[in-house]
């Protein structure tokens, strides 16, 4: 059986990169996350599950992360990812993530809604919402990624 991870923060970055791979790479690295393996989980904070915003993952780590990407190759297109994470106290919590065509406004929104809808069909009272976004406009090759990082 894994451990719970114990704390989490939230991040938002983008990049460019001559390749798609090195966009993301580069994304990765301006989130605070590039030198660590990505363990992809989906969409619950751990009970008990502190915010840490400086927290400093070890290079080489396993990390579980929850996170929205996009990468696009179309000079001027704006791209957009966010991240949201709902908290009840004494309880767990919920985390959306959303990436798209569209500005940062747009994205936050987008995960503060699915956050609230979350709750809703859980029966779960919501006290707060955390969010991180990024936009960036594509040069030639651009990233964007939004994430929650989870410690332990």
């Amino acid at each position: 059986m894994l451990p719970l991870p114990k704390k989490y923060f939230l991040t938002a970055a983008s990049a460019e990169g001559e390749t798609e791979l090195t966009a993301f790479d580069g994304a990765l690295l301006n989130a605070r996350v590039g030198n660590t393996n990505l363990l992809k989980v989906s969409s619950i904070l751990p009970p008990g599950c502190e915010y840490e915003p400086g927290l400093a993952i070890p290079p080489g780590s396993l990390l579980p992360i929850a996170y929205g990407t996009i990468i696009s190759t179309v000079p001027g297109e704006v791209i957009s990812a966010a991240v949201a994470v709902g908290i009840k106290q004494n309880s767990f919590g919920v985390i959306m993530e959303y990436e798209g065509r569209c500005g940062a406004d747009e994205a936050e929104a987008r995960v503060r809604k699915m956050v609230e809808e979350a709750f809703r069909i859980r029966n779960l009272e919501l006290d707060e919402i955390k969010v991180a976004a990024t936009e960036h406009t594509v040069r030639r090759i651009g990233c964007a990624f939004a994430a929650v990082p989870l410690w332990y």
